[in-house]
């Protein structure tokens, strides 16, 4: 990967931008827009989103600001949000994706993740996704926050596998085992959280590589999450950040620099657990 356009072929073929910007807890106004439309024209084509981050509408506009500032098209970019887990269901997920189209102003979505593995839910959601992506309203489909046996019990009865699981995932929480095992299914894996909400960035061993490289801790954590193949969409509303967080193609880390932010690991979470969350 050479720089922010470069892309990893999931399952089904479709392109995904391997650097992406995230926006949650980003309220909806003009930061937000601006937020979207500099990332866009700083050459980010992937932006994440959620329906119960309540932006939908302003990442709608930074995205057509973004376009009509650098001439691209829709086609160039890769858009995503998830479906919240109230609206989980067959109907509940096609009404809860028009929702999120029309508040976005799009015509379809690159992607399309089940927020959370809502048990007794996200088998009738995951139907629902199949029929999105077979009618062509959404290009590729995922799931979020799935355990190795959420994604088990999903494809006994699924038609088309997951493309995407995106899961929290920083040198704190590595998930060795459950990234392991989506990658012997082709399941592109994908942080979110991958600065663990700016936890880390006073880690010493982090803050001796980044003095190594002349870069910051996030653009090593960010470089450290591309070398293992994850896909990932740091959030930021300022510009020089996220121009910052997309300047990682010029270094790479080595082996050892590697193993040692592995080593940082504690299983340690920000978010809420998969296997025992209450919404």
């Amino acid at each position: 990967m050479k720089n922010l356009q470069d892309t990893v072929n999931l399952l089904n073929g479709i392109k995904m931008p391997w650097l992406g910007l995230g926006v949650f807890k980003v309220e909806e106004g003009q930061e937000l827009v601006d937020a979207v439309s500099s990332a866009i024209r700083n050459g980010y084509r992937s932006i994440d989103t959620a329906a119960i981050y309540e932006n939908e509408a302003g990442v709608g506009e930074g995205i057509k600001k973004g376009m009509q500032e650098t001439g691209i098209t829709r086609e160039d970019l890769f858009i995503t949000s998830k479906v919240w887990t109230e609206d989980l269901g067959y109907e509940e997920t096609i009404k809860a994706y028009e929702t999120s189209l029309n508040k976005l102003g799009l015509e379809y979505l690159d992607l399309y993740l089940i927020h959370w593995p809502k048990e007794g839910k996200y088998k009738a959601a995951w139907r629902a996704l199949e029929t999105l992506y077979k009618e062509g309203k959404v290009r590729t489909i995922g799931v979020s926050n799935f355990q190795i046996h959420h994604l088990e019990e999903l494809m006994k009865d699924a038609e088309i596998q997951p493309m995407i699981n995106q899961i929290e995932l920083h040198p704190r929480l590595t998930q060795k085992e459950l990234i392991a095992y989506c990658q012997e299914k082709s399941i592109q894996v994908e942080a979110w959280s991958p600065l663990m909400q700016g936890q880390l960035l006073d880690q010493p061993e982090l803050v001796e590589i980044a003095s190594k490289y002349q870069k910051s801790v996030a653009q090593i954590i960010i470089r450290w999450d591309l070398q293992n193949g994850i896909v990932t969409i740091p959030k930021s509303v300022k510009e020089h950040r996220i121009v910052e967080n997309g300047n990682v193609f010029d270094f790479i880390l080595t082996k050892e620099e590697m193993a040692k932010i592995d080593a940082l690991n504690l299983d340690q979470r920000v978010g809420p657990d998969p296997d025992n969350f209450d919404f």
